[in-house]
Order: C-alpha cells, then sequence, then structure tokens
C-alpha cells in the first residue's frame, strides 16, 4: 500500500510507455564507437606480450616502421613529452594503496599478463596496423609466473612483478561480536571450502576510443565505450596535460558494459597521446580476442568458512577467510574483495562474524567489478552452508532460512560493518521472509515432490533450491541532471549518467515528460557529454535510477513550476489555474494556452526589456542530486533443474526471481533487467570457465572455448516484483541491474545439488560444467594425473 500511494504521487512512474531509444537500435542507426564518423582516421593495433611475466629487453620496430602505410610506431620511450606519468592514476583515488600497485599506460621493462601492451602501431587501415604489429620486435627474458592466487601468498612464490616486496597488496580481518565464544557454546560447527571461479563481462560491443585535436581551437575530442566518462575526461586532462576546457569525452552508443567499461584503461590514454601528438585523428576497436585478453575480469576467490548454530539451526556466528585473486595491477581500488567480506552475512542475523582476507596479486588480466562486485561470490557461500545447516540441524532448507533472515520489525537493521568508504551498513528497507515466502509460492515448493517423481519416470534427477540476497543500490555521492526547453521547443536532458542499452534514457525521458505534459518520445537525452554535463559520476553500482532519475525528476519539477509562473504572467491568470498538457501550459478549457517553446524565447530575454518573471534567463534547471547512503534491494530466487545422471546435462526448467526493488519507473525495462541479471547468473554457474594454464597462459580466447548461455539454454524466467520502497530518495527506487544476479549460482548449484541428494555429492564451486558434473557422480572413474574440466 505504501509503494501505491508513492507511485500516484509521482509524475512517470509505473508506466512502459517504449523506450525511445529502440528505434535507432532498431533500424541499425545507432551510433556505437565504431560508427563515429571520424574522416581521415588513422588505425591503432596493440602490441601485446605473448608471456605471463617476463623481463622486457627491448623493442626494434624499425622493419615495423618501413611498412605500408605505417605511420607511426610507439613503444612505451616514444611517449616521453606526451604523457605525464609513465603509470596509469589509481580508479577510487581515496583508497590507501601503494603507488606500484596500478598499471602502466605501456609496459616499458617488464610484462605482468599475457596481453598487456608494450608498444602501438599507428597506420592508415587496421589491416596495416595489424601487419605491422606483428612486425614488432621485441627482446624477452621469460620469468616465472604466478596462475594461482593460494600459490601467490606463500613466501617462497616468484613475484608477480620484481618491483613487489611481497605479492599480498592487502591483509585485513573484518569481525564483530564474539566468535569463540559462539564457536564455543554451539550445538553444530559446520566445516567447509568454496570455489568462485573468475569469468569476464563480454558486452556485445567490446572497448573503444577515438581521438581527434582540432589544431584551430586545441579542442581534444575523445569518445570512448566507457561507464565513466567524466571520470576519463579528469584522468586524459592529468595524463596528458591537457587543459580541461579543451578536453570534451563524448560516450556514443554503448553495447553493454556489465562493469567491463567501469574504469579507465590504458588504451583510452595512449589513443588521445598519439592522435595529439600525429595532429590527426586515430581510433582503436578492441577485438573480442583482446577482450579476453585485456579487459578486467572477476569471481575468483578461494574460502574457507566455518558457521556455528544451535540445535534449532539458528547462527550463532560465521568465521573463516578467502583469497582474492587480483590479477597483476590494481586499476581501480579493491573493492571486489571487500564488498564479498562485507556482505556475507547477507540478509540473515549473524550474531558473532570474522572473516580474514588476502587480496593477492597473479600473472593474470587485473580483477575488478562485473556485474555483482564481489556480492556474488559471497551469496554463494552463505547460501551454501545454510544448505548445510539445514541438513545438519534436520530441518527443511526454507525453515532454517526463515529462521535466521532478518525480520522486517528490525528493519532499518544496523550491520556491524563498515563499507570501504566508512559509512555503516544499513539495511533501510525491505522484507527477507515476504520476499522467500512468495518465491515459494511461486515455483510451488510444496508441490516439488510429484515433479521430481515424474522426472524420475523419465531417468533424470529433478531438484530444487532456493537462495537469498541482499545489496546495497544507488553508490552517491551525487548524480547531475539539466532539463532544458530550447526556443525551438526541444526538450533536452542533460545527464553524468550513462546509457549502456540498459534503457535509462526512456526511464530519464518519462519522468521528465510526465512533469512537462508531453510525450516521452518528445524528450532527448543526453548522457556521458562531458561537454554538456559539466559533472557526473557514470553508470555502475545499480545507481542511475535512483541518482539520475531523482535528478530529472527534481530539475523537470522546477522547470514546470517555472513554466507556470511564467505562463501566469504571460496570460494573466494565476498559476494554479494552469496546467501543462501537449506542450502546451493552459487553462482546462484551454481558453487561453501558451506553448513551452513561447515561454522558452521569452525567458531568454529581450535586449532593453525585462524579463517575463524575476529569476535567472531560461527555462531551464539543474539538479545534482546527492545521496550518500544506500537504498538496499533484497531478492529471493528458487529455481528447479533436471541433471540426466549419463551425461551430466544440467536443464534449468524453472526460474523465479522475486525482487525487491523499490518503487518500479518502467515495470517493463525492469523487467529486462532482471532476466538480463538472472542469465548472466546461470551463465556464471554452469558455462563460464576463464581458464589459465599452470604458467598463467590464458586457454579460453574465443567463444568456442568460453561459453555463454544461448537461448536454448535459458529457461522461461518469472519475474515477481515485491517493492519496499526506500525514504532515501524522492522516488522510493531501488538498484535492479546487479541485484538480479547475485543469488542465482546459489540457487542453480543448490537445486543441482538437490537433485543429486543421496549420490554422496557435495558442490562447492562453479561453473559447473557437465564434465566436472560426472567427476562428481563418479570418482572412481576420474583419471587424477589428468587435469581437471575446470580445475
Amino acid at each position: 500500500m505504501h509503494a501505491e500511494r508513492q507511485l500516484t504521487a509521482i509524475p512517470g512512474m509505473g508506466a512502459s510507455p517504449g523506450r525511445v531509444e529502440d528505434d535507432a537500435l532498431l533500424r541499425g542507426k545507432a551510433c556505437f564507437l565504431d560508427d563515429v564518423p571520424v574522416p581521415d582516421a588513422l588505425h591503432a593495433c596493440f602490441v601485446r606480450s605473448p608471456h605471463a611475466h617476463a623481463r622486457l629487453r627491448g623493442v626494434d620496430a624499425s622493419q615495423a616502421r618501413a611498412m605500408p602505410g605505417v605511420v607511426a610506431v610507439y613503444a612505451r620511450q616514444d611517449l616521453f613529452g606526451h604523457v605525464t606519468s609513465w603509470r596509469m592514476p589509481l580508479g577510487f583515488p581515496l583508497a590507501a594503496l601503494p603507488e606500484d600497485t596500478t598499471p602502466f599506460a605501456l609496459a616499458g621493462d617488464e610484462v605482468a599478463f599475457v596481453g598487456e601492451a608494450y608498444a602501438v602501431v599507428v597506420a592508415r587501415t587496421r589491416h596495416e596496423a595489424e601487419d605491422a604489429a606483428a612486425a614488432v620486435q621485441a627482446e624477452f627474458d621469460v620469468l616465472p609466473a604466478v596462475a594461482d592466487c593460494r600459490q601467490a601468498v606463500l613466501d617462497d612464490a616468484p613475484r608477480v612483478r620484481t618491483e613487489l616486496a611481497s605479492n599480498v597488496l592487502q591483509d585485513y580481518t573484518l569481525a564483530y561480536g564474539d566468535c569463540d565464544a559462539a564457536f564455543d557454546r554451539a550445538d553444530i560447527v559446520l566445516d567447509d571450502e568454496f570455489r568462485v571461479h573468475r569469468g569476464c563481462g563480454h558486452p556485445m560491443e567490446g572497448r573503444g576510443v577515438v581521438a581527434m585535436l582540432d589544431p584551430a581551437t586545441g579542442m581534444l575530442t575523445v569518445w570512448s565505450s566507457t561507464q565513466m566518462a567524466h571520470e576519463l575526461h579528469y584522468t586524459i586532462a592529468h595524463m596528458l596535460d591537457q587543459p580541461e576546457d579543451r578536453l570534451r569525452v563524448i560516450t556514443p552508443d554503448v553495447g553493454g558494459g556489465f562493469g567491463a567499461k567501469f574504469m579507465i584503461y590504458p588504451e583510452e590514454i595512449v589513443v588521445p597521446a598519439v592522435a595529439r601528438a600525429l595532429g590527426r585523428p586515430v581510433k582503436w576497436v578492441e577485438d573480442r580476442r583482446e577482450n579476453f585478453l585485456t579487459t578486467i575480469q572477476e569471481r575468483d576467490q578461494f574460502w574457507r568458512i566455518s558457521v556455528a548454530a544451535d540445535r534449532d539451526g539458528r547462527v550463532l556466528g560465521v568465521r573463516g577467510g578467502f583469497v582474492h585473486d587480483h590479477g597483476a595491477y590494481t586499476p581501480q581500488g579493491t573493492n571486489v574483495p571487500y564488498n564479498a567480506a562485507s556482505s556475507m552475512t547477507g540478509p540473515y542475523v549473524v550474531p558473532a562474524f570474522s572473516l580474514h582476507v588476502q587480496v593477492t596479486y597473479t600473472n593474470k588480466v587485473p580483477v575488478a567489478t562485473i556485474r555483482g562486485a564481489g556480492y556474488p561470490q559471497a551469496a554463494f557461500v552463505m547460501e551454501r552452508m545454510m544448505d548445510r545447516l539445514a541438513a545438519a540441524a534436520g530441518i527443511d532448507r526454507l525453515e532454517c532460512r526463515r529462521r535466521n533472515l532478518i525480520p522486517p520489525e528490525k528493519i532499518p537493521y544496523t550491520k556491524p560493518l563498515k563499507s570501504r568508504a566508512g559509512v555503516p551498513l544499513v539495511i533501510d528497507s525491505g522484507d527477507f521472509p515476504a520476499l522467500q515466502a512468495t518465491a515459494a509460492r511461486a515455483i510451488d515448493y510444496d508441490g516439488f515432490a510429484q515433479r521430481r517423481e515424474a522426472s524420475a519416470r523419465a531417468g533424470l534427477l529433478r531438484g530444487i533450491a532456493l537462495a537469498n540476497s541482499v545489496k546495497p543500490t544507488g553508490r552517491g555521492p551525487y548524480e547531475t541532471a539539466r532539463v532544458r526547453v530550447h526556443p525551438s521547443g526541444r526538450i533536452v536532458v542533460h545527464t553524468g549518467a550513462l546509457a549502456m542499452g540498459q534503457g535509462i534514457k526512456t526511464t530519464l525521458a518519462q519522468l521528465c515528460a510526465a512533469h512537462l505534459g508531453v510525450e516521452p518520445q518528445a524528450v532527448e537525452v543526453s548522457a556521458g557529454d562531458t561537454g554538456l554535463a559539466g559533472y557526473g559520476m557514470g553508470g555502475f553500482a545499480s545507481r542511475q535510477a535512483m541518482m539520475a532519475g531523482s535528478a530529472v525528476s527534481e530539475a523537470a519539477a522546477k522547470v514546470r513550476d517555472k513554466a507556470l509562473a511564467t505562463a501566469a504572467a504571460v496570460l494573466g491568470v494565476n498559476a494554479d489555474e494552469l496546467t501543462l498538457s501537449q506542450g502546451e501550459v493552459h487553462t482546462p478549457d484551454f481558453a487561453k494556452r501558451v506553448p513551452l517553446a513561447r515561454l522558452a524565447m521569452l525567458l531568454k530575454g529581450v535586449p532593453g526589456y525585462a524579463l517575463p518573471v524575476p529569476g535567472d534567463p531560461g527555462l531551464d534547471a539543474t539538479v545534482h542530486f546527492h545521496c550518500d547512503a544506500q537504498a538496499y534491494a533484497g531478492s529471493s530466487h528458487a529455481c528447479e533443474v533436471e541433471v540426466d545422471p549419463l551425461t551430466g546435462a544440467v536443464h534449468v526448467r524453472r526460474y523465479v526471481a522475486v525482487q525487491d526493488s523499490g518503487n518500479l519507473i518502467n515495470p517493463q525495462i525492469a523487467h529486462g533487467q532482471v532476466h538480463g541479471g538472472v542469465v548472466h547468473g546461470i551463465g556464471n554457474a554452469l558455462f563460464e570457465w576463464m581458464g589459465y594454464d599452470d604458467n598463467a597462459q590464458p586457454l579460453t580466447t574465443t567463444f568456442a572455448e568460453y561459453l555463454l548461455p544461448t537461448a536454448p539454454e535459458v529457461p522461461p524466467i518469472e519475474v515477481i516484483f515485491q517493492p519496499s520502497p526506500t525514504r532515501l530518495n524522492p522516488l522510493g527506487v531501488k538498484g535492479i541491474g546487479e541485484c538480479a544476479t547475485l543469488a542465482v549460482a546459489a540457487a542453480v548449484i543448490g537445486a543441482v545439488e538437490h537433485a543429486l541428494d543421496g549420490h554422496g555429492v557435495r558442490i562447492t564451486e562453479f561453473p559447473l560444467t557437465p564434465v566436472r558434473l560426472a567427476e562428481l557422480l563418479d570418482p572412481p572413474a576420474q583419471d587424477t594425473t589428468a587435469p581437471s574440466a575446470n580445475p
């Protein structure tokens, strides 16, 4: 009821008018990075290390420079005078990390992972650039590499980079309560180990950057397929010593991000640097193999965990630790392991807690945030332990969870931990038992036995499981929106938010349109252009509907108020007698009316005449919506699978996602966000394996080797929204995009293990491939001398 009251009071909420982005996308008229029309652009190709770890003795580019079409070849020393530092600056610069942790713009005397760039070729065409890149000669001394983060922490392990004193970047413990006392008085103590494997983001469009210098103005314009246009603007200005007011970053249409574009990469610095140096436009577009070799990855963690509980299955304490594979460098903080550690207890009451975290370098692609950013790992471990606890206490798995969920009467609920920003973890809203009860009803948990019998008659094993999760969403500190009505009648929203295909332009357009009495298609949304929005944070952490949506709604309300006041003065009526519709301000009987376009013309000012109303010129308003606290979005997912014991094949037969995303702005888009999150989670659970051998050489660098779920593998997904609106923003909305991924692996793997009930199989890892499942089902047949399918 609370949600319904808020929805009726907020213009633009709860409707699905259709996406404003889709016409251009469906007609092939969208402008992605590779479509940016820059005439006579040169093409860049980076020369990358074939070794996971090696000393770089020298680079000979003489042969490459002599090849047809080649304009220039730059190794690191050739960038002297064009960049202010060999090293990239640290993303999230408030983190206290050593200076030797960030990657280099181009590697100089050492490479630390396969794919690290040490030179760039610029040529007339991409083909000529690639041919010349193959002719660049480099002399390497191969050094020992570290592929396993568990080996990296050992005292005698080779250093991932010779400049490091230790492979351990961070070593800390998050704790509260008296864990020892909790375990001493426990009736049940369970110990287990888990492994969560690394995967990739894999947007349909890879990374890319185009840079062009205007010699007349000195303006350097950079287009990038990024989630952080304003952070890229800051970093280029810093690294190139380019005046901020002669630098513009434009984000064209972006074909997906999923966290992989939520950082600044070396290519985004090197390409603008060489474009400025050459005085000619330069383009670089990542190919898929480069995406596997160089774009950040996530999830690799090894956990040891213990749970103490009473005989009724109520958790008394959790303790343990994990080792986090951080890759070769730190491009952007260490929030992934911290998120995993601080969110371990999920939506459950855990009186005592102690978790030791080791963040370790390896000679692999750097790790940063992929959809969920550490939370899926924690949810998987906690939910798997809840299943074990239920079995040990002799109670149903859902009942065990219900006894431990944070009850609604204790919300807002403060966990005795702080975020990495030092903010207390306060679950501001939610009803977790209600979410779980809805998921159980929707999947017909009580009627599962009959379906299991039917599967058994077909020779298949059927299992069911449920998993819960909660995540803070809407990371601040602010987002910017400027709503402007031009004298032409065009209504434009400029924002620092980023559109990456998730529908944010529609979301913002419909919020603005509802205030101004027009259709969403009448509102143009410009996202991620630093020339049009001076400040902005970008798209990440399930924040844009909350932060940018609130900013747009408040800015549009201000424009509406100004339009009403101006129209009242022009028409000679009271403002409360007027309304807005169809692009006009008018009395209810339309006897007096004035278009928004004319109001905007009057408000631009006429020389010698006063503005129609006191105040600043223009029919526009800018709002920086601020919010440091985060709104917690909960979910309860239920999954049912069939397992073929002969082949190890797993088929997800039913999937229910119950989400608390607060109030919904556009239900259709919200459903799509959940569908995408669930599919990403199914990929993590059953398919996606980014393999490396013992020398840290990548084994999966094509989609023939690295599998993603496709339509036949994706089941019908039932989405149920059960809102507990937050009071942290005027819309009452919470994040969606990442939150639908968190519980998926736990639900899928839990269902597979339930299907194998009676086979003595305990599953503590993902992804779970058919071969790995066959190994678990038939351990005696496993050849222990052969490499595992997913070691």
